[in-house]
């Protein structure tokens, strides 16, 4: 397994986005239940959020964002996705 970033920014339609978050935060826990969100949360500003998934592979990880409601609805407008090499951390596992 391996970690991967992945930074959304959302499109300009805040109606929408507030309208699919619920089952957006949905999705997003059943991934953190099943092991695969490792942490995630917008940004401060609400332009978009990262997400930090523990996946196979990077095509997984796009299944993944596929899979997500904010992209069935719309919300998303950019998605970058990077594996991420951890050196340090504060958690402890």
């Amino acid at each position: 397994m391996a970690l991967f970033a992945v930074a959304i920014t959302f499109v300009e339609d805040e109606e929408r986005r507030l309208k699919v978050r619920p089952t957006h935060r949905e999705y997003l826990q059943t991934l953190l239940d099943a092991g695969k969100l490792h942490e995630s949360g917008p940004y401060t500003d609400d332009s978009g959020a990262l997400l930090i998934y523990d996946a196979e592979n990077e095509a997984e990880v796009k299944e993944i964002v596929a899979n997500d409601p904010y992209t069935a609805g719309g919300v998303i407008g950019d998605t970058t996705i990077k594996e991420w090499n951890v050196v340090f951390s504060r958690m402890k596992g």
